[in-house]
């Protein structure tokens, strides 16, 4: 059995930049690739001292907590305690869940792959395992992506529905300001463009919007608008969305794309790249507690704006 020394770092190079960005994308950490990279290359170094005469300290328990450490630090830099916490643990849980599955797959496949030392390697026959590199180039990618999926959904679950969150939304460059509330049975979706569509009061978009487009739609005529040329720059923006609603027939809601969708979630500001405005004619809540329901994907994958 022959061990390559280069093609061992490189795949655990590809293995922690991975396990990074896996990472950040849980914890929704805005992070550059450099820095991505240089915490991957420090996590592989570990490899490269395994053979060396420092092999004995490597190989101990506290090093490799140092290393994690070292390799979370650069990667997302520290502001505080528990923010630098929060990123290890969650470096832990995506290292274990992922290189567990990884090894299950391998196994049921019946490939050769070893761990020795906490070092991912392969076997190889004089020239390398080129089955095994296969394996990794693919089959890791799609693990990943399954995860991804799988933390998602578990953030979704764990969003706080019943949350009154400020709204933002701007159409036509005039910003409108709601009070949204979080809902778990908003699960509509434009069935074209696949958007997130958040359903607001009629009584309080038709302040900014075209008085002669809420008429249109108040009284029900929704298609006259394409022929309209008043509303010619609308029409774009416009989208049809079927929904059913327990006990009754399939009816359609007009949602409009707006120019920019904000929600204040926990202490700072999301911006929603890609969401619809539904506009529902009755009130959405008896005591106007809030005006809109926040479909919590937009929640979910709302980028975080940083303060200037």
């Amino acid at each position: 059995m022959a061990v390559y020394l280069d093609v061992i770092w490189l795949l655990n190079v590809c293995f922690d930049s991975l396990l990074l960005w896996l990472t950040a994308i849980m914890l929704k950490r805005d992070v550059v690739w450099w820095r991505v990279l240089f915490g991957a290359f420090i996590g592989a170094s570990l490899v490269v001292m395994i053979f060396t005469p420092f092999s004995m300290y490597a190989q101990h328990p506290a090093i490799k907590i140092v290393f994690s450490f070292l390799i979370v630090f650069v990667t997302f830099g520290f502001k505080r305690i528990r923010y630098f916490l929060e990123n290890l643990f969650a470096f832990y849980f995506v290292t274990f869940t992922v290189g567990g599955g990884m090894i299950a797959v391998h196994y049921f496949l019946q490939r050769q792959i070893d761990i020795h030392a906490s070092v991912l390697t392969t076997y190889s026959l004089g020239v390398g395992d080129p089955v095994s590199w296969m394996f990794v180039l693919l089959g890791f990618p799609a693990l990943w992506l399954f995860s991804r999926a799988r933390i998602n959904g578990i953030r979704e679950k764990k969003l706080r529905f019943e949350h009154i969150v400020d709204v933002l939304i701007v159409f036509d460059g005039i910003p409108l300001q709601l009070k949204g509330l979080i809902d778990s049975g908003n699960q509509l979706y434009d069935p074209l463009s696949k958007m997130p569509v958040m359903i607001v009061e009629m009584n309080k978009v038709k302040e900014v919007l075209p008085e002669e487009l809420v008429q249109h739609i108040q009284l029900g005529k929704s298609m006259d608008w394409i022929n309209n040329e008043q509303l010619e720059k609308w029409v774009h923006r416009l989208r049809i969305v079927p929904y059913r609603v327990v006990g009754s027939e399939q009816q359609f809601l007009v949602a409009i794309r707006p120019d920019r969708i904000m929600i204040f979630y926990e202490q700072q500001w999301l911006e929603i790249q890609k969401g619809l405005v539904g506009l529902n004619e009755t009130n959405l809540s008896a005591d106007g507690e809030y005006e809109c329901i926040i479909h919590p994907k937009m929640v979910q994958t709302g980028k975080r704006l940083t303060a200037s």
